[in-house]
This record gives C-alpha cells, sequence and structure tokens, in this order.
C-alpha cells in the first residue's frame, strides 16, 4: 500500500524476503501497493557533527544503493523515509537544542526495516525508527525494539485503535503517529457515490462502461501476484479471515483463517467477479494503474487509500470518499487499519535520550500535524485528529470508512500470508477453482508457520 506508499508497494516483496531470512519464515511474497504498511526506506549516510555541546540537528543525504552508517559521535540518530525527515529535523533541532547533544536525522529510501534489523543486530542501527505496525513481530522477534512506558494519561490520548496496533504481547512498542485504511472512491460524475451493496456499485459501474463514461466498472488492483490488502475488506464482507484471534483478541498465528467457509465465500465471489464471470476483477489492473485509471476517468470506482489523494487532487475530478460496501446479505466490509509509529531500538546508544524524545516531543500535536501535512493520513493523536479534521473532509471520511476495519497483523506469521494468499486471489481471478486454491494457500501458510 505508491504504502508508500503505503507499507506496500511494490518493494514490498523485498523487504518480506528479506523479512523472512532473519525470522526463518518461508513465503517471499507480500502486500502490494496500499497501505500500509511496510514502509519504503532509504540507505543514507549522517551529516550530523560529533557530541559537541552545541546541539547540531542534520539530515543526510540518502543513497538507494548502500545501507545507512551511523555516525558513533552522534548522540541520538533517527531513521524516517524521505518524505518525513525534513519534518523530524526539525523537532529534532529543538531538542537537541534543549538538551545540549547531537542527533542526525536519516531518510532512508530503500528498505528500511530489513535494513534496521540488520544494522541493529551488528550494534550499528540508529536509537529511533519510524515505521509500519506490522513490523512489530518481527522486530520484536529479532530483539530490535524495546517497549515504552507510556503513562496511562499518554495511551488514552491516541486512538483506540491505533494504541492497539502498537500493542503486542501485552506491551506497547510504539508511538503511533498516523492511521491508514481503503476506502470507496467514486468519480461522482461517472457514477452514485456511497453504493449500498458490492453489487450495486458494480451494476452502477458496469451502466457508466455501457454508456461509454468508462471502460471499466471498477479500480481494485489484483496484478499477477494477487494483493491481499486491497481484497481484505470483501474478505472480511463474506466472513472470511487470516488468523482466529486469542481471548485476549491478539491474532493466533495456530487458527489459520484462510480455508474457512467464510473465506471460501469470499473466494466464490471473486470467481464469479473474475475474468471468466463479470470481468470486474483484472489481473491486469495493479499498483502500477489503478489510481491513474480513476483519475483519467477510466473508471468511476477506486478501491485505494488517503496515499491516492494527492494524485486524485491534482486530477481535478469531483469525487467522493466512502465505505467499501459489503456483499449484499453478508456484513460490513472490514479493511486493515494500518497504523504509522515510531519505535526505539532495543540497543540505542542512550535509551533514556531515545525514550525522552520519543515519549515526550513525538507524542505532541504539533509533530502530528506536522506530519499530516506532508502525507494526508489521520493523526492517531485523538486532539491532533480533531484538528485536522475540521479543515479535511476527506480524512474523516477515511475514517469513517474504518469503522469496521481490522487491525493489520503484527506477529510475524504474517510473512507467511501474503504470498500464498495473493497468488491464491489472483489464480481464482484468472478462472481457478476457488476451493481448491483457498485450501491450497492454507495448507502453504500453515506449512511456512511450523517452519518457524
Amino acid at each position: 500500500m505508491v504504502r508508500y506508499r503505503p507499507s506496500l508497494t511494490t518493494a514490498a516483496v523485498a523487504v518480506v524476503a528479506a523479512a523472512l531470512s532473519l525470522t526463518g519464515c518461508s513465503s517471499s511474497s507480500s502486500k502490494s501497493a496500499a497501505g500500509s504498511s511496510s514502509s519504503t526506506s532509504s540507505a543514507s549516510s549522517p551529516s550530523a557533527s560529533g557530541s559537541s555541546a552545541a546541539a547540531a540537528a542534520s539530515t543526510a543525504s540518502s543513497s538507494a544503493s548502500a545501507p545507512p552508517v551511523r555516525d558513533p559521535n552522534t548522540d541520538l540518530v533517527i531513521w524516517a523515509d524521505a518524505q518525513r525527515a525534513p519534518v523530524l529535523q526539525q523537532f529534532a533541532q529543538s531538542f537537541a537544542t534543549a538538551n545540549g547533544i547531537s542527533v542526525s536525522v536519516q531518510p532512508v529510501s530503500t528498505d528500511l526495516q530489513s535494513a534496521y534489523v540488520t544494522a541493529t543486530a551488528a550494534g550499528k542501527g540508529p536509537d529511533i525508527v519510524v515505521g509500519a505496525t506490522d513490523w512489530i513481530g518481527n522486530m520484536v522477534q529479532n530483539g530490535a525494539i524495546s517497549p515504552l512506558p507510556l503513562t496511562a494519561a499518554q495511551k488514552g490520548a491516541f486512538e483506540t485503535t491505533a494504541l492497539n496496533a502498537v500493542t503486542y504481547n501485552g506491551q506497547v512498542y510504539g508511538i503511533p503517529y498516523a492511521t491508514e485504511n481503503l476506502a470507496l472512491i467514486t468519480n461522482t460524475g461517472e457514477a452514485a457515490a456511497n453504493p449500498a451493496t458490492f453489487e450495486a456499485m458494480v451494476a452502477n459501474g458496469q451502466a457508466a462502461v455501457k454508456s461509454g463514461k468508462a471502460s471499466e466498472a471498477l479500480a481494485m488492483q489484483i496484478g499477477q501476484q494477487g494483493d491481499p490488502y486491497t481484497a481484505q475488506p470483501l474478505l472480511g464482507s463474506a466472513g472470511g479471515d487470516i488468523f482466529g484471534t486469542k481471548p485476549d483478541g491478539s491474532y493466533d498465528p495456530s487458527q489459520v483463517g484462510v480455508d474457512n467457509a467464510g473465506s471460501k465465500a469470499f473466494a466464490a465471489q471473486l470467481a464469479k467477479y473474475g475474468e471468466k464471470g463479470q470481468n470486474v476483477f483484472k489481473r491486469s489492473i495493479d499498483a502500477d494503474n489503478a489510481v491513474s485509471l480513476f483519475t483519467s476517468g477510466k473508471t468511476p470506482y477506486l478501491i485505494s487509500g488517503p496515499w491516492s489523494l494527492e494524485q486524485i487532487r491534482k486530477s481535478g475530478l469531483k469525487y467522493a470518499i466512502s465505505p467499501v460496501p459489503g456483499f449484499a446479505g453478508l456484513g460490513p466490509a472490514q479493511p486493515f487499519v494500518g497504523v504509522q509509529a515510531f519505535y526505539v531500538s532495543a540497543k540505542a546508544k542512550n535509551t533514556a535520550l531515545a525514550q525522552e524524545f520519543t515519549l515526550n516531543y513525538l507524542t505532541r500535536k504539533d509533530v502530528e500535524e506536522a506530519l499530516y501535512k506532508v502525507d494526508p493520513r489521520a493523526p492517531a493523536l485523538t486532539e491532533a485528529y480533531n484538528d485536522v479534521s475540521k479543515t479535511d473532509p476527506d480524512i474523516t471520511a477515511f475514517q469513517a470508512a474504518a469503522a469496521h476495519g481490522v487491525v493489520l497483523p503484527q506477529i510475524p506469521a504474517m510473512s507467511a500470508v501474503w504470498g500464498p494468499l495473493g497468488i491464491a486471489e489472483a489464480a481464482i481471478v484468472g478462472g481457478a477453482d476457488p476451493n481448491t486454491s483457498m485450501t491450497n494457500a492454507a495448507n502453504q501458510i500453515r506449512a511456512a508457520i511450523a517452519k518457524g
């Protein structure tokens, strides 16, 4: 999920492959662009000065070919993607000045998660890293991040879903700053907004095609490898799930739900609207062209996330944002809710300093609002969200679309899901048997999880 743009760009496959080599899971595929959640990042070299009494905060130039290199003389090092690094630099400068330390904010534009885990294991990683919450299980398993001692008041200041997303095994591991999820975006010049059901949406889209207004009823990225992130709202509507949950609500990797009755009901819908059926779902629609099909007026409907807003706004189209519609007679759509967060390294050079900056600077309203301005996703801090929503109705609409959403799984076992489930979904869209495809995917997932 552009992921980003989102934790879900085309680079996500490489992210997961690297993570799997560290965790021992055997799946090698991942989400496409949507959301969420394996943020892209890049390598860079630090440019901050040493530990002079006068605080220094600087942003390094990035390099796409080499991993970041930490300056051992810098007191506090932060790794972030290139888009957020300049924003963080302003606040790091303020913190550095107040505390008489040196700070380096390093922009990273390649696989930030894998680069971070590898560098941390070698004792050369940053003190703080920015990333998606579906990284948490892998980073905890690799001993790369530490729990954060948030006070009850600090916990209560965040949206509940955002706080849940950074909580793993009963401990809080990150400071959430933005949430993201999928919604239905409508070109109101071609079709009616907020259709009550998926079937109504398809009928409207097909009518637009028949009248010559559009060439596709819907742009929902599938691609040749499938896209479980983007398909999740419909999987949930049909009653399917990826994992069951434990009594405390956390995901249980021993309860793989990919081949349960609800998931197979979803698979039947994929076939019904696939290339051998009504030809609404197509493997030719992927992360590279889904948004452009919409902005060029070739489809009235797009299922996407807030990372698409900039491109859509620039197109000049009149649009509306509403929840992804569920199937008639079944449940509401259940998109993944992903969260971006700040983490403190388990091998931070100065843990107290890193926690001070994370807990008392990065929990501020002005920080979350500044990050929102460079990338319009809903702030996780309730006070910041309330401010932003007054002037940005799109953010409010995306938040409403997450009403029935489920937290994007943070457990390491999720890395075993993306490849098999995505390939199964793409195969079904292409005409493969739905039940057999989902059963095979579930067996592959269970086998990968069992290998550990």
